[in-house]
């Protein structure tokens, strides 16, 4: 199984991969798998919700992501301008548009359950499916997973970590870092050319170009509007967008250089993160909650290292690799091994695709994600309210600096170092299995719990 660019990088929707995107394509998925006759024999549906689901879903917006997706949509084609009024409708006439095909009665308040009491067996993100006749007999029922990154995934096809990505042979087949290294080293080539070989062996070198250039712009597009907009993000916790008055500032303010530098990657990061927080178009890299990792440390790339699309091809296909590599071998998804998963991967992504594009050894590349990676071990994910803002803009703010000092930091070596990317990827693995579950996208613990408190008492 080969996980690489197409499956990494995703166009979606806010706020979140996993609790956003993810049950989107889940609802539609279970409409548009079931046999005819079973479709057209539907008088109504239940849904029911578990897990991080259902603890932070309606901070995460996981609620309006169902209906969407029961709707027929897709996280990267559906209208946002258009979400509050089609999701509003649902509510007021009771009646839901399957797939757009056929309507049916759907009271939202009584039949789409937050279950907070009971987990399904394969992942915390666990969704269960039921459609029923107009005499309420059970036509079909299905549970799907949501596992990180926007991949969902059924009971029989599931296992934690499940990597669902492409079954075609490549020719430069991974699944370690050391894999790719070795076999680098025995052809004698870089990485990138062993990435994109395998990129090319499953569809045609000018849709892969293609692919990068249409995640990069629309990275970069997150960005200009993030850096463009100003207000207070929805959910209740009054958190008003800063990029804009950062880009203001800097903008008016000398600085030395280089920390204008990091300054500027740290409003790229907020500014994609606002965006994804009100629910605006975002790339998941690997997720939406650290979405703002990777552009930021690209547009780093472009501003301010004269980058090129070379560079850019190479960034990408580095950062997909290490990406891939997380998700198959432990996981990126904040439900199951906490932060570090989401701005920890994203980091370690970013780390090696900077390092790629200013032309370092294979060595150094794996080396940047490795010291990037080691140093979000351990990272909860405590989301305030369940809402994708805080701790979450600024830790992606964050984590695209010390992806660019762990790029430095490799770079100024020789690529020799002690632990291994593999080595790290394990410990994230093992870290969150230890993980007590409070502390795993519930806002049941860590940050959520004290400042829950404080807000109550205030």
């Amino acid at each position: 199984m080969y996980i690489g660019l197409f499956d990494m990088f995703k166009i979606g929707i806010g706020p979140s991969s996993s609790h956003t995107v993810g049950p989107m394509r889940a609802a539609r998925r279970f409409l548009m798998e079931l046999p005819g006759a079973t479709f057209d024999a539907i008088g109504r549906l239940e849904v029911q919700l578990y897990g991080s689901l259902a603890h932070t879903g309606h901070g995460h917006g996981t609620d309006v992501a169902i209906l969407l997706g029961l709707c027929g949509e897709l996280p990267d084609q559906v209208d946002i301008d258009g979400v509050p009024a089609q999701v509003q409708a649902i509510r007021d006439t009771q009646r839901l548009p399957l797939l757009g095909r056929k309507t049916i009665p759907f009271d939202v308040s009584r039949a789409l359950v937050f279950n907070r009491s009971e987990l399904l067996p394969v992942h915390s993100n666990g969704m269960r499916f039921q459609a029923l006749d107009a005499d309420g007999a059970v036509l079909a029922e299905r549970d799907l997973y949501s596992i990180g990154g926007g991949f969902v995934v059924d009971t029989d096809e599931a296992f934690v970590g499940s990597p669902r990505g492409v079954e075609e042979p490549v020719p430069h087949a991974f699944e370690t870092m050391q894999s790719l290294l070795d076999q680098a080293r025995a052809a004698g080539q870089p990485l990138h050319a062993l990435l994109l070989a395998n990129e090319a062996a499953l569809r045609p070198l000018a849709e892969v170009r293609g692919f990068i250039g249409q995640v990069t712009a629309a990275m970069f597009r997150c960005i200009d509007r993030g850096l463009a907009t100003e207000g207070m993000l929805p959910g209740g916790l009054k958190v008003h967008r800063r990029a804009r008055g950062m880009a203001e500032r800097m903008r008016h303010t000398p600085q030395h250089a280089s920390e204008g530098a990091m300054n500027w990657v740290s409003a790229y990061a907020i500014a994609v993160n606002e965006e994804n927080a009100a629910g605006g178009r975002v790339v998941t890299a690997p997720t939406n909650g650290a979405a703002g990792v990777v552009p930021a440390v690209l547009r780093f790339y472009c501003e301010f290292r004269a980058g090129d699309e070379a560079g850019i091809e190479r960034f990408m296909l580095a950062a997909a690799a290490v990406g891939g590599l997380c998700k198959r071998n432990a996981s990126i998804s904040g439900a199951e091994v906490g932060c570090q998963g989401e701005v920890g991967s994203a980091a370690a992504m970013a780390a090696a695709g900077l390092a790629a594009a200013l032309g370092a050894s294979n060595e150094q590349i794996e080396n940047a994600a490795e010291i990037a990676l080691e140093h979000h071990l351990g990272m909860t994910c405590d989301p305030i309210g369940g809402l994708v803002q805080v701790p979450c803009i600024e830790r992606n703010a964050m984590g695209a600096i010390k992806a660019i000092n762990a790029c430095s930091l490799a770079m100024l070596g020789n690529g020799a170092h002690l632990v291994s990317l593999d080595q790290a990827i394990d410990t994230m693995r093992r870290t969150g299995s230890d993980m007590q579950s409070k502390y795993k996208e519930t806002s049941l613990g860590g940050l959520a719990l004290t400042v829950s408190v404080r807000l109550v008492e205030c």
